[in-house]
């Protein structure tokens, strides 16, 4: 006889009452449905945070305001690139002016050119390599510095962004996506350590590979799919509500203890050898 549990974060409606009601939650990185930014602001949502997301630029606004509008309500949308500091400068000013604190910062933002995800990682020139390390991994310093005053307002928050096991292992084409992984994880570290006696919490998730508009640059990106269905321990690949109810953990007050973590949620692969 066996035991099991039907119990469904993704479905339950209530019942435990809502993980982050009455939390504010800034979302960086929403490209469309498929992005994992957007599976953790639907959890976020459902639990009760009020949200503000950002659009890099008018060839993504529609795509994201779309997706704002069926959530419902007055939820700010704001033009952010984070190559541009003078538009992060305004969406935190905005942020203050209308919200006064800050609770959560999600940051998914990650970029290389296209041709810097192919052949061999040697060739990598030094404008792919600048412009890899500051989309992905200094930009999390960046939001960080700015959300700092506004979270310490709120009594601490949690800082969460996204990474891959690329970062600990040379992954095929993944190239300088994967050092700019490993620099992220790294001031994932540093940035626990600064904020910690702020009651910030910096933590990243270590998310299998997902569908996302940026996972089509990299080549070869189906048999990665594909491997890790046959290899991982679930025999599957991780679900975007999966990674979305990890951040939402990451968010909550349930997470309280954690900080400069990096947390996988890969079905387990990760863990498997040869």
């Amino acid at each position: 006889m066996g035991y099991g549990c039907s119990w469904n974060l993704a479905e339950r409606k209530g019942s435990m009452g809502q993980l982050v009601a009455g939390k504010k939650a800034l979302i960086l990185g929403v490209a469309n449905k498929r992005s994992i930014a957007w599976g953790i602001a639907q959890a976020l949502h459902r639990e009760g945070a009020s949200l503000w997301f950002n659009y890099q630029n008018e060839r993504v606004k529609d795509y994201v305001a779309e997706l704002v509008a069926g959530l419902g309500g007055d939820i700010p949308l704001t033009e952010c690139d984070v190559m541009k500091p003078e538009q992060v400068d305004a969406l935190f000013e905005a942020v203050a002016a209308r919200w006064g604190s800050l609770d959560i910062l999600v940051h998914s933002l990650a970029f290389a050119p296209r041709e810097a995800l192919e052949g061999e990682f040697y060739t990598t020139t030094l404008e792919q390599w600048n412009t890899a390390l500051a989309i992905s991994a200094y930009s999390l310093v960046l939001c960080a510095r700015q959300a700092k005053p506004l979270m310490e307002k709120a009594g601490g928050g949690s800082i969460i962004t996204l990474t891959y096991l690329g970062s600990e292992r040379a992954v095929k084409s993944y190239n300088v996506m994967g050092v700019a992984k490993a620099a992220l994880e790294a001031s994932v570290r540093y940035l626990a350590a600064d904020l910690g006696p702020a009651n910030i919490r910096v933590n990243a998730i270590s998310a299998g590979p997902v569908k996302t508009l940026a996972a089509k640059g990299v080549s070869g990106f189906s048999s990665i799919l594909k491997v890790v269905e046959e290899k991982a321990p679930l025999r599957r690949n991780v679900t975007q509500a999966e990674i979305g109810n990890t951040g939402l953990f990451l968010a909550s007050d349930l997470a309280s203890g954690i900080t400069g973590e990096v947390i996988f949620v890969d079905c387990g692969y990760h863990i498997v050898g040869v």
